[in-house]
């Protein structure tokens, strides 16, 4: 049974990412012209297709919102309270080579919080999605609580640039350093979608650089770790989303603590 409320942000949301993935899934294989942007990063058109399934699901619904999306940019007051932030298809290189490690994700930023946030996966049909209270996914109509679990010692850790924190921070010696290697094991799907999996219980933790103030790619994934109960913040402890400093998402806090260290570690500190 759904426990999504009828008419609420969070029903919005998950409405808005599930038009976005259906888009994906419809043309997933298609020879896709590539729309260069910047720095080797290109959009396709089902990304280009499924923001704007998600922003008619928005618009038809919340027409004064403020919006920004990853490929349409911002809309609406640039102070606005409302704003939803979607990335309709983040994995696009994934995507690109017929890979179906990608993430649709929706967040609504109220102030300085974001109350409600959907990511779906356009292949499992799956969408984890939060009021900002507490973490679901939903699947084959019901909902299940997420429940964060270290267990399987498994860490996405995000190798794509920009690297803001380097020389300071550098993911790719973080999983050279022997005292990852003992704890834990590494792996890099390149798509946000991992950082929901914190939340579900199937990632230990995610850790990546990078300014995720007002992230279209990052917000929707922090928001299901926060309402589940994970230890989210930056890279040196700092409260996320507050500036440049990365992001550390781990199911728990001992988990959380051991990965802080490492990185810390780099910097030449002492725990």
């Amino acid at each position: 049974m759904s426990i999504i409320n009828g008419d609420s942000d969070a029903r919005l949301a998950v409405a808005a990412a599930q038009a976005g993935a259906a888009v994906v899934r419809d043309l997933y294989g298609s020879r896709l012209e590539r729309h260069d942007k910047s720095a080797g990063d290109f959009a396709t058109e089902a990304d280009l297709a499924a923001e704007r399934a998600i922003l008619d699901v928005l618009r038809a619904a919340r027409p004064d919102d403020a919006v920004t999306g990853e490929e349409s940019g911002r809309s609406g007051a640039a102070d606005a309270h409302r704003r939803w932030l979607v990335d309709p298809l983040c994995g696009t290189l994934n995507y690109a080579v017929r890979t179906m490690l990608v993430g649709v994700n929706v967040a609504l930023r109220q102030g300085p919080e974001v109350t409600a946030a959907a990511t779906a996966d356009p292949f499992s049909g799956e969408v984890f999605w939060t009021d900002g209270e507490a973490a679901w996914v939903h699947s084959d109509g019901a909902d299940e609580l997420l429940t964060p679990w270290a267990g399987s010692a498994l860490v996405d850790v995000n190798l794509d640039p920009p690297f803001p924190n380097a020389p300071r921070f550098q993911a790719v010696r973080l999983l050279a350093d022997p005292g990852f290697a003992e704890r834990f094991r590494p792996r890099v799907i390149s798509s946000t979608l991992a950082v929901a999996w914190v939340a579900a219980g199937r990632r230990a933790a995610y850790v990546t650089d990078g300014d995720l103030r007002d992230s279209v790619h990052f917000a929707a994934g922090i928001a299901l770790c926060r309402a589940a109960g994970c230890m989210v913040t930056d890279l040196y402890g700092e409260p996320v989303l507050s500036g440049a400093g990365g992001l550390v998402a781990a199911a728990d806090a001992e988990t959380h603590a051991a990965l802080l260290r490492l990185v810390k570690k780099q910097r030449g500190e002492r725990s």
